[in-house]
């Protein structure tokens, strides 16, 4: 990754120092895309078991840039022991149901492109059969998180579809990736109009470049955490930045 710049001198062996010391092996680790540069899934292996290799029970989803992801059923068979791809369907830890899907560039979106339309009406489908399964296997009792890899909402516009879907499928937080750099401060975050919604990336760089430190998410953070039932507050790790 140091062919980008210096500040991903290291990166790997600085960013398993950071997990390491901040999660616990009972924690769960929403991990939303972009996961190996690889084209396929043998050279995406040792990514996958770098990932395994960190404390903690994984959640993965697909990025845009996961070529190597092709159908779910290979990559399950691959995946490493504490490691569970999110694809169709839903997941329930410590009390707390995972719904997701990858989303994409909306249709209404200024750079979106002709082809775009089709793969974000697949993945709206994607999450429907996500929050489908949830209904199916838990039921709406437990409170919901959504991980995404594209943010479902972009500052100084109309909320895309996803949000809709989310909200009648009663999830009230989602935490997504996908932006890189400067590109962090497009998507919406924290709480707007009673739906909450998290970047993943950008944590640890410089405010200058796009990032938000460790302090201040937590501070943003902070209020939700603490208005969260008791069965939620499990995911509290998960939803905080690692320092």
């Amino acid at each position: 990754m140091d062919v980008f710049g210096a500040l991903w001198k290291d990166h790997p062996e600085r960013m398993a120092a950071a997990w390491d010391a901040a999660v616990a092996p009972g924690d769960t680790v929403l991990v939303p895309g972009d996961l190996s540069w690889a084209r396929d899934l043998e050279e995406a292996r040792g990514d996958l078991l770098w990932i395994a290799a960190r404390p903690g029970v994984k959640l993965i989803l697909r990025g845009n840039h996961d070529g190597w992801w092709t159908s779910v059923s290979k990559v399950r068979r691959a995946l490493p022991d504490g490691c569970h791809a999110l694809q169709n369907d839903a997941f329930e830890f410590g009390g707390v149901v995972l719904v997701g899907a990858r989303g994409w560039t909306a249709p209404d979106d200024p750079v979106a492109l002709p082809g775009d339309t089709a793969i974000f009406t697949r993945e709206l489908e994607r999450l429907r059969l996500s929050i489908a399964d949830a209904d199916r296997r838990f039921g709406r009792r437990s409170p919901r998180v959504a991980m995404l890899h594209y943010p479902p909402w972009i500052e100084g516009r109309a909320p895309t579809e996803v949000v809709s879907v989310l909200r009648a499928g009663g999830v009230r937080t989602c935490v997504y990736g996908h932006l890189h750099g400067v590109d962090h401060a497009l998507g919406v975050q924290g709480e707007r109009d009673t739906f909450k919604s998290f970047a993943s990336n950008g944590l640890g760089l410089p405010d200058d470049e796009g990032g938000i430190s460790g302090r201040s998410l937590r501070s943003s953070l902070r209020p939700y955490v603490e208005a969260l039932p008791e069965e939620e507050l499990s995911l509290q790790r998960t939803l905080q930045p690692v320092p």
